[in-house]
């Protein structure tokens, strides 16, 4: 991989753990404890307590995405970017720019999963 290349998917991690990080704070507060109410019919507050359930899901996806990336971050300054884990050889780019993250290229990947 090329300077600039890895250049380019640093931009891309960065990018996405801005994003990542804008959206905790707002899923934070979208899980917080719902407080008994009286304003509150038990219909709403079970809609609200469904809505609570997805969005403490996608802070899961989110927290656990943001360490991938940050993982992702730390191999590119270490100089193990791009490498799979499983063959030792380089992960095509077109790969790398759809999941930054990916430890593995897609044959090894493949592989973990049949």
């Amino acid at each position: 991989m090329t300077e600039q290349e890895l250049q380019e998917m640093e931009q891309l991690l960065l990018d996405r753990i801005v994003a990542l990080d804008s959206s905790l704070g707002y899923l934070k507060d979208e899980t917080k404890v719902i407080a008994p109410s009286i304003s509150l019919g038990r219909l709403t507050r079970m809609d609200a307590l469904g809505t609570k359930a997805v969005n403490e899901h996608v802070l899961s996806l989110n927290r656990t995405d943001l360490v991938r990336m940050q993982n992702a971050l730390e191999r590119i300054r270490k100089g193990t970017y791009g490498i799979c884990l499983r063959c030792g050889k380089e992960i095509p780019l077109g790969r790398l720019r759809h999941v930054p993250e990916a430890l593995m290229c897609v044959p090894c990947s493949e592989k973990k999963h049949s």
